[in-house]
């Protein structure tokens, strides 16, 4: 009896393993299989049940279970993200950058005019910026429910222009809504969307009546322009390679690290994934400007939902929405 129990026990592991691949392959059929999605996973949940309870020994069971999701996997990744689709109008056009010397001229910026969330006409414009008139970065977060997941906007400052934002998002086709399992699987592309703060963030604050926090970050201007970079090459690089968006790997939050060169990664942390704790992350490693403030304090000040709605379509509204937060202290120049 107890060398039975110690056996059971010894298997619980590779069973936990073996139903969790069971059941990411039934949730890979459900949401991304071609035809007769719902039928296809079933049928496939019923075979590996009965493959369960008709097969003899351990070995056999659990070797029907991983060959399953095994076949299933090697079907799942054969699926290529395109950059052709039915696409929503406020993601139909991608953007992309010409680089002539120190001028990035960015076509597509997006710039909606919104009535509702949902009622708009959308404008794409093009910028043309100067790399080396870039003075730093702020860091919109922008929660919509939890205080534990939030969406980050990175905003570029320039001395001559207006700001330009990067927000790494879905890009889902005519009908699609946003599903965080879904989300795990191969239901949307991955899009960079560059934009106006009067689109990205008056959107969010003005018409979903979403919060978001505004940070300024303690970059220095020279490794601005180094994430600046960054992001034109995986936004170019997106016009010929397009990614899959997964609400885990390749989210808005862990596409922003992966594209930092390996060596100047901030070490992996669950604040990572449960990015509404984001800012405490940046704040305890000096990533923010606080102006001398605790956190709390500097939280309440970076919420910008009323000032946005005042500022409404302005064209101050970049200017509008700093006014009360903190300036940098010499404390807060760490030059990172």
């Amino acid at each position: 009896m107890i060398r039975r129990m110690l056996r059971t026990i010894a298997w619980m592991p590779v069973w936990l393993i073996a139903l969790s691949c069971a059941a990411w392959a039934f949730g890979a059929l459900h949401y991304d299989f071609p035809v007769a999605k719902t039928v296809v996973a079933w049928v496939f949940a019923v075979a590996i049940v009965a493959a369960i309870v008709f097969l003899r020994g351990a070995a056999k069971k659990l070797g029907a279970v991983f060959v399953a999701f095994g076949l299933v996997l090697g079907w799942w990744l054969t699926l290529k993200p395109s950059n052709n689709g039915n696409w929503q109008p406020d993601v139909a056009q991608l953007a992309w950058a010409d680089i002539n010397g120190d001028e990035f001229t960015f076509h597509n910026v997006r710039n909606c005019d919104y009535r509702t969330a949902t009622d708009y006409t959308a404008h794409w414009d093009t910028r043309t910026v100067r790399l080396s008139q870039i003075t730093g970065i702020d860091l919109a977060i922008d929660y919509w429910g939890s205080p534990w997941i939030a969406h980050p906007i990175v905003s570029f400052q320039f001395a001559d222009a207006p700001p330009l934002c990067f927000s790494i998002e879905t890009r889902k086709t005519v009908g699609q809504t946003y599903s965080t399992i879904g989300g795990l699987y191969r239901q949307y592309a991955l899009i960079y969307l560059v934009a106006d703060e009067r689109d990205v963030i008056r959107l969010r604050t003005n018409y979903r009546n979403e919060d978001i926090y505004l940070y300024h970050l303690t970059v220095a201007p020279d490794r601005a322009r180094e994430r600046f970079l960054e992001y034109v090459h995986s936004l170019n690089a997106l016009r010929t390679q397009p990614r899959w968006y997964n609400a885990i790997t390749t989210n808005c939050t862990t596409s922003i690290r992966s594209q930092h060169p390996s060596k100047e990664r901030i070490p992996w942390d669950w604040r990572i994934l449960l990015n509404g704790k984001g800012d405490e992350l940046l704040y305890r490693d000096g990533g923010l400007v606080t102006g001398g403030l605790p956190f709390a304090e500097l939280k309440t000040r970076s919420l910008i939902d009323t000032r946005a709605r005042a500022a409404n379509d302005s064209l101050d509204f970049s200017k509008l929405i700093r006014e009360g937060l903190p300036e940098a202290l010499p404390s807060d120049t760490s030059g990172r």
